[in-house]
């Protein structure tokens, strides 16, 4: 199977009232293209980082009533589950795709990364374009251009406060013409995390 892109109806998937209907949408229309792109970046980051890393599609499965506002896929280094683990996400809201190296309030360490981040906060700045952005809760759609965001409070945030988060990659509005063409979205991703993945190794070294 082919990636040919992202279409209108891939996002318009949120706007389907019902938790099992839109769950039936997420799972018909969308998983199947996660599937083929995870698939691939799982790959290329194995190959990357020289250990084996394991693609998971989100099931929200504990969802009862509420459908869910966006979905994803995450790879880590860890078969059985990504959340307690530093992990790349791909996926869509209603109006936006998002790109991200995560490290989200499940991490049971996450104290020490931050720490990490903020001996080497230098270092991000310089790897990392200022227009990539930074999210402090992946359930929320907001984020910021990290060339606009006081990185060090963020990071101190992250550290030592419990359900803070740190997000770092890329947004594409959900019209943005890279989103229609498989060969370049799935480009840009493997870019995107290529980019990201000395920050993912700053944090085990």
């Amino acid at each position: 199977m082919q990636f040919d892109g992202f279409t209108e109806s891939d996002f318009q998937t949120f706007q389907i009232d019902g938790l099992e209907e839109r769950m039936a949408a997420i799972q018909n229309r969308i998983q199947p293209k996660f599937k083929i792109i995870g698939e691939s970046l799982t790959s290329d980051l194995t190959a990357t980082l020289g250990t084996e890393m394991f693609l998971h599609i989100a099931k929200h499965a504990r969802r009862t009533v509420n459908p869910p506002k966006d979905t994803w896929l995450a790879i880590a280094n860890n078969k059985r589950g990504y959340k307690k683990h530093p992990h790349f996400q791909v996926g869509l809201f209603d109006d936006h795709a998002f790109l991200w190296l995560a490290y989200i309030y499940e991490l049971p360490n996450k104290a020490e990364f931050a720490q990490k981040f903020l001996d080497h906060m230098n270092e991000i700045k310089e790897r990392v374009p200022g227009d990539f952005v930074i999210s402090m809760d992946h359930m929320k759609k907001d984020a910021v251009a990290l060339e606009d965001t006081d990185l060090k409070k963020t990071l101190e945030r992250f550290r030592d406060v419990k359900k803070a988060e740190f997000l770092i990659g890329r947004h594409l509005a959900a019209d943005d013409p890279i989103l229609k063409d498989g060969d370049r979205f799935i480009s840009l991703a493997r870019e995107t995390f290529e980019t990201l993945v000395p920050i993912y190794k700053l944090g085990f070294a």
